[in-house]
C-alpha cells in the first residue's frame, strides 16, 4: 500500500491535533515531532498498553498501518508507533469508536469468510488481496462498501500518526525539519558581557 504521502500543507494542520497526544505518557514509540522543544522528556514505558483496542485488534491495526506505510528501505508505520498513536487518538474520541471497532469486526468477517482465519493470521500474500479490493478503485468489489470506509478512516489516522512524527517529515524531507532540529552555533564572545555592537540574528 505503498505511496499513500500527504500533502505538505496539511503537515500543519496534523501538527496541531497531534500535538494535544504529544503529552500522553504512555507511548513506547510515537513521538511528536516537536516533543524534543520542551523539557527533558521522560522516561518511555518498554511496551505500549492499549487503551482503547483490545490486544486481537491492536495487533490487527499494527498490521494494517505496516501495510500502508511499509518499511521498504527507509522506516514506516510500525517504527513510527502509528499504531499508539491510532489506539491514543481513538480512545480520546468516543465519536468514532463504532466506527473503528465496527471496522475491524467487518475485515475479520471477511478474512473468515474467504480464509477461514482472523485478518490479522492471514499470510501477507492473502492480505494484501484483501486490502487492495479496499484501497484501489479499479479493484473494487461490490458489497465491500462498509469495508472500504473502514480502510479510508484507517489510513487517514495512519497518514496522521506518520507525518507529525520526525521519521515522517523526514519522508516528505519537510523543510521546517532545519528550524525544529539544528542546533545555533553557540556563542563565541564568551567574554563579552553585552552584544548590542553585535549585527542582529538573519532568520
Amino acid at each position: 500500500m505503498a505511496g499513500q504521502g500527504m500533502e505538505r500543507r496539511e503537515v500543519l494542520r496534523v501538527m496541531a491535533l497531534a500535538a494535544a497526544a504529544s503529552g500522553f505518557p504512555g507511548f513506547s514509540r510515537w513521538a511528536f515531532a516537536c516533543d524534543h522543544l520542551g523539557a527533558d522528556p521522560a522516561p518511555r514505558p518498554a511496551e505500549y498498553s492499549p487503551q482503547f483496542f483490545t490486544p486481537a485488534e491492536y495487533s490487527a491495526v499494527e498490521r494494517l498501518t505496516e501495510m500502508i506505510i511499509p518499511s521498504d528501505g527507509t522506516p514506516g508505520a510500525r517504527e513510527a508507533g502509528v499504531a499508539e498513536f491510532i489506539d491514543f487518538m481513538v480512545w480520546s474520541d468516543p465519536s468514532v469508536h463504532y466506527r473503528f471497532r465496527y471496522g475491524l469486526t467487518w475485515l475479520d468477517s471477511l478474512s473468515d469468510r474467504l480464509h477461514a482465519r482472523p485478518f490479522r493470521e492471514l499470510p501477507q500474500a492473502q492480505q494484501t488481496e484483501i486490502l487492495e479490493h479496499l484501497a484501489y478503485k479499479n479493484r473494487y468489489r461490490a458489497g465491500e462498501e462498509e469495508g472500504r470506509a473502514f480502510f479510508k478512516l484507517l489510513r487517514e489516522y495512519t497518514l496522521m500518526g506518520f507525518y507529525t512524527t520526525r521519521i515522517g517529515l523526514e519522508d516528505l524531507d519537510y523543510p521546517g525539519l532545519k528550524v525544529l532540529y539544528e542546533k545555533l552555533p553557540g556563542c563565541p564572545h564568551h567574554g563579552d558581557p553585552e552584544h548590542r555592537h553585535l549585527p542582529p540574528i538573519k532568520v
